[in-house]
C-alpha cells in the first residue's frame, strides 16, 4: 500500500532487494501526518530514499526507481568488486595512463607502487578517479573491470544499475546509471565488507607522499555516521549515499540529482528515520 502527500511517495511497503527474486511482500504502513511528509520533501535532491540497513525496509522515498547518473557513488560498487578479486596488500605500479583522467584525483605518481588498500582509501575517501583507473587495470583492464562491476550489481540486487566507467565520470560511452534503491542496496552490501566499513569511517589515511582526509562531511557533522560517498558530474549533479547508527538501529540514505546542501537534507532524512517506531 502506498500513500502520496504533495508528490512524495512513502514507500513503507517496499524492501531493498538483495537478489533477483524481487522485492519482499508488502508490510503494513503506519499513518503519517502530511506536514511531516512535506518537510521530508523539502531538499535539494530530486530523488532520495531512507531505509533500515538491517531489515532492508524502505521507510520513505521519492522516485526510488528513477534512473540517474551515479557520479562517484559508483565507486562503492568498484570497491566491492576489487575486494572480491584482489587482496588488500597486493600492489602494482602506477603508469601515465592512470593519471590521464578528469579529476578529482588523489595524485598518483607514475612508477610509484600502491597497494590495493591505499587505492581503496583513495577512491572512497577522496574520490580519486586516477585510483579508480588503476584499480580497473589491476582487475584486468577497464572492460573486464566493468563487466565484473555489473555482475556484482546484479548479484546484490541492484538490477537497475549499469556501470560504464569505473570512476563514475560521464562521457561518450560512459552512460552509467543507477537508482536511489540500487545505491541503497549497494551501500548495504558494501558495509558488510569489514575493510570498506573501516575505510569509510576513517577521518584520515596515510597515502604515499601525503595524508588524505575523508570528504564525507557527515563523519564530523552527524553523530553515529558510518560513512558515505559523495559524487558530482554535470550529468549526475550532486549525489550521496551514506549510513548512520543510533542505538541498535542503522539507516542508509541516498540522494540523487541534487544541488545545494545535500548534507543538510541527509541529516533531516536520517533524523526522521530514527524517530520512526
Amino acid at each position: 500500500m502506498r500513500r502520496t502527500f504533495a508528490g512524495l511517495t512513502l514507500a513503507l511497503s517496499a524492501m531493498l532487494a538483495f537478489s533477483t527474486a524481487g522485492p519482499s511482500p508488502a508490510i503494513a504502513q503506519p499513518d503519517m501526518e502530511p506536514t511531516a511528509a512535506q518537510a521530508l520533501l523539502d531538499g535539494p535532491a530530486k530523488a532520495w530514499l531512507v531505509a533500515d540497513m538491517d531489515t532492508g525496509r524502505v521507510l520513505a522515498s521519492r522516485d526510488p526507481y528513477a534512473s540517474h547518473a551515479p557520479a562517484s557513488t559508483i565507486k562503492v560498487l568498484l570497491a566491492m568488486t576489487v575486494l572480491d578479486h584482489l587482496r588488500p596488500e597486493s600492489f602494482a605500479r602506477a603508469n601515465q595512463s592512470h593519471t590521464e583522467v578528469e579529476c578529482s584525483c588523489v595524485g598518483l605518481k607514475p612508477g610509484q607502487a600502491y597497494t590495493t588498500r591505499q587505492l581503496l582509501e583513495a577512491i572512497l575517501m577522496v574520490s580519486g578517479n586516477d585510483a579508480a583507473n588503476m584499480l580497473a587495470d589491476m582487475l584486468g583492464g577497464q572492460p573486464v573491470a566493468l563487466a565484473a562491476m555489473n555482475r556484482k550489481a546484479a548479484l546484490v540486487g541492484a538490477r537497475g544499475t549499469r556501470a560504464s566507467s569505473p570512476s563514475g565520470l560521464d562521457g561518450p560511452g560512459w552512460e552509467s546509471v543507477t537508482t536511489p534503491h540500487d545505491l541503497a542496496v549497494i551501500m548495504r552490501a558494501a558495509l558488510k565488507y569489514p575493510l570498506i566499513a573501516h575505510i569509510m569511517r576513517q577521518q584520515t589515511a596515510q597515502f604515499p607522499g601525503k595524508t588524505i582526509t575523508n570528504q564525507n562531511e557527515l563523519l564530523t557533522r552527524y553523530p553515529g555516521d558510518l560513512g558515505g560517498k559523495t559524487g558530482y558530474t554535470n550529468l549526475a549533479r550532486k549525489t550521496y549515499v551514506g549510513a548512520a547508527q543510533r542505538g541498535n538501529r542503522r539507516l542508509v540514505v541516498v540522494q540523487m540529482y541534487g544541488s545545494g546542501d545535500l548534507y543538510g537534507q541527509a541529516i533531516k532524512l536520517l533524523d526522521w528515520g530514527f524517530a520512526q517506531p
